[in-house]
């Protein structure tokens, strides 16, 4: 699990609602089903444009490291906190 873009998730969704409702409105579009249309597919699309904008934030990084990926079910109890 790709925890960016778990919060990423939160502004893409916001952002794909958001443009995609001043579309409508731009066009003309002025009514409920505009409105529902822009937040149905904002929400379907939120998590996957999150994912992609992780990944890509992810491979640009050069201090990002991916082998070093720990699998562990319980957190280190001697490990710093954030």
């Amino acid at each position: 699990m790709d925890r960016l873009s778990v919060f990423i998730t939160l502004m893409t969704g916001a952002v794909l609602t958001g443009g995609l409702a001043i579309a409508f409105f731009t066009f003309g579009y002025y009514t409920w089903q505009a409105v529902a249309i822009s937040a149905v597919v904002g929400f379907l699309l939120a998590w996957p444009v999150a994912y992609v904008i992780s990944r890509r934030i992810k491979r640009n990084d050069p201090d990002f490291d991916h082998t070093r990926r720990k699998d562990h079910t319980i957190p280190d109890p001697n490990a710093r906190e954030v």
